[in-house]
């Protein structure tokens, strides 16, 4: 998803250019053109990448109620990287975006393993 969404492009196109990352530079210096994948997911020097992490869709739970408490502080916190370059209410469409995307992928998930179940048993 990065790697075809703008802040993968803007980083495929410019990943070589000096000037637009400056390697040497600790992440937390750095002046970049876009973020990286450890701008969003290691914010502040935490190695633990899933705390910022927007993928809990694993196990089955791609239908699992994004509203729970459950869920709350993790969307918050995604939400606070957003807001280091966005609007607040850049990061609240993009996750209700997200929540639509992720329900309709489990949808569709689930009808194409139906369909390949129903194939298996045919003899297909």
């Amino acid at each position: 998803a990065y790697d075809i969404g703008l802040h993968g492009v803007v980083y495929q196109v410019n990943k070589w250019d000096p000037k637009q990352f400056d390697r040497d530079k600790k992440l937390a210096d750095a002046d970049y053109v876009g973020p990286t994948c450890q701008y969003c997911h290691m914010r502040g020097g935490h190695h633990n990448v899933q705390r910022f992490g927007t993928v809990y869709t694993s196990m089955g739970m791609s239908m699992a109620d994004r509203g729970a408490p459950i869920w709350k502080e993790k969307r918050d916190r995604w939400a606070s990287v957003c807001d280091d370059c966005h609007s607040p209410r850049f990061a609240k469409e993009n996750l209700q975006a997200l929540d639509e995307s992720v329900k309709d992928a489990g949808l569709k998930y689930r009808e194409t393993f139906k369909v390949a179940e129903d194939l298996l048993k045919d003899g297909v």
